[in-house]
């Protein structure tokens, strides 16, 4: 036995069967408004880590700086650099390297740390730039330094 079905149950079927325009429009404005919060504060936080971690680096590198001050007398000139650090610099007598376990790696932003003996600010200046690569700057640009 079949029961005849109206016009208008044959339309709730239907209604009810997917999402309007309307509704898919509402989900992706919210979507992205969500996207257009989180997003900015995730990169912030990614570029809070790679001046940190610069900062340690900076730190791990003064411990290994005073190291060779106390053994040789005196930090490496600007010439000699960081890689005094790894190998011993000739006319170097008191040398009693290495005093990093690898190599002076590249700052979090791929570029040198900027070492510079005697420095203006102590007696060593060591920087890095930041992520624009340029002195000063503001945020995730701002030069991360020894002093």
């Amino acid at each position: 036995m079949t029961f005849p079905v109206s016009r208008h149950a044959v339309q709730l079927r239907l209604a009810h069967r997917g999402f309007t325009l309307l509704e898919l429009l509402v989900v992706m404005v919210i979507i992205g408004l969500l996207a257009g919060i989180v997003a900015p504060q995730y990169f912030a936080q990614l570029g809070k880590s790679n001046a940190k971690v610069a900062r340690a680096q900076i730190e791990a590198f003064g411990q290994a700086l005073d190291q060779y001050r106390l053994d040789v007398g005196q930090y490496p000139n600007s010439e000699q650099g960081l890689t005094a650090l790894r190998s011993a610099p000739q006319q170097t007598a008191r040398w009693q390297g290495p005093y990093l376990k690898r190599d002076v790696p590249l700052d979090p932003w791929g570029r040198a740390y900027l070492y510079r003996a005697p420095g203006q600010h102590g007696d060593y200046d060591l920087v890095s730039l930041g992520a624009d690569g340029q002195p000063g700057g503001e945020g995730e640009a701002a030069d991360v330094n020894s002093w």
